[in-house]
């Protein structure tokens, strides 16, 4: 087995904390992907709903669904 000089494990290891930035910053990019995702299915559930309720003219359900809607929001920071 051949002993790497210094300056080759200096390299392999900066090469090894770039790929596990990488690996990190790529699974941040994810998890804000997914989260947007999620809010945009829950967010349009809702409006949906709001409006039905609207149309309806069902006042108890308009309210609890804009409750529901500003807790979302709350939530995701949107």
């Amino acid at each position: 087995m051949k002993d790497k000089s210094y300056a080759e494990l200096m390299k392999l290891g900066a090469m090894k904390k770039e790929k596990a930035k990488t690996s990190s910053l790529q699974e941040l990019y994810i998890e804000m992907l997914l989260n947007e995702i999620q809010l945009n299915i829950e967010k349009d559930k809702l409006l949906r709903n709001i409006d039905e309720a609207l149309e309806q003219r069902n006042e108890k359900a308009f309210i609890h669904l804009t409750g529901n809607l500003a807790e979302l929001e709350k939530r995701f920071g949107a």
